[in-house]
């Protein structure tokens, strides 16, 4: 709570940053960050239904995020024969922390990255956070203070947005379980849910029509991926003052069983619909 009250003060009154107390509580923050002891978004039970996952972000700790650049000096950083010029150091120890990372993965430091992830030539921004047993595979993006669940595979160039302001708004949000396919992208605080599989080049944004087409009536999501969902990029047809054209939207066409397990059900997911990943 100390914590968060200097972070609230200094954001009303940016003059506070000139003091070593504000510094060291904004680098705390980091820290807390970059060991997964605090997250900008964290999963809570929903008191009317105790089976659903609902997500509550922390803005005190965005605003921590905004306020440790104004107090980092642009340095140079060497790593080998590469030299960088940034204000936010990279991450380091991944030995110790149980972390596979082939080049040129890149983490930036208050990010965190559990044990068992997998980040191959990929990139991870300040306050993103990733479970265990996770892929981040080439060219894959996980942006500021995006959240990644367990047992995630992120593909091929996926590009999962960040968000830093306004700090009201949701991070993109991919729960457990989930296979996000090839080029897909997610911006705008979506919300993919437990255990859902995205086929290639998905595109969500929070405007994004998600139609499931399962029934023998269309259903529309708006914002997110309802859990277990098997979703392929489609189109929709859109009246504007030139005429009727076709825009992209994402159509649910199945759902993953249950009654097997999730290494199997993907697996059945990918085979079943004949999805691109």
């Amino acid at each position: 709570m100390e914590l968060k009250n200097i972070i609230e003060t200094t954001w009303e009154d940016r003059n506070l940053l000139k003091e070593e107390k504000t510094q060291q509580a904004i680098r705390e923050v980091i820290q807390l960050l970059d060991i997964g002891e605090l997250r900008v978004a964290e999963p809570i039970i929903s008191k009317d239904n105790p089976s659903k996952q609902n997500w509550q972000v922390n803005e005190w700790i965005k605003k921590a995020v905004i306020l440790y650049f104004p107090i980092q000096k642009m340095e140079v950083q060497e790593t080998g024969i590469f030299e960088f010029h940034d204000k936010i150091p990279l991450k380091r120890n991944y030995k110790e922390l149980g972390v596979r990372v082939v080049p040129h993965a890149i983490a930036r430091y208050g990010s965190y990255i559990s044990k068992g992830v997998i980040m191959m030539p990929s990139y991870v921004n300040i306050g993103a956070y990733i479970g265990s047993g996770t892929m981040v595979d080439t060219w894959a993006t996980v942006g500021s203070c995006a959240q990644i669940g367990e047992n995630v595979h992120l593909s091929g160039g996926v590009g999962s947005g960040g968000v830093l302001e306004p700090v009201q708004a949701s991070p993109v949000i991919v729960e457990d379980n989930c296979f996000i396919g090839s080029r897909c992208i997610l911006v705008e605080g979506v919300k993919i849910e437990e255990e859902a599989v995205l086929g290639a080049n998905v595109v969500i944004t929070q405007s994004t029509k998600i139609i499931d087409v399962t029934g023998s009536e269309p259903k529309e999501f708006r914002g997110y991926v309802p859990s277990r969902s098997v979703v392929i990029p489609g189109t929709h047809e859109k009246s504007f003052p030139a005429g009727n054209y076709q825009v992209p939207c994402a159509l649910i066409i199945g759902k993953r069983k249950a009654s097997t397990d999730m290494k199997t059900s993907l697996n059945e997911a990918l085979r079943e619909f004949g999805l691109q990943v």
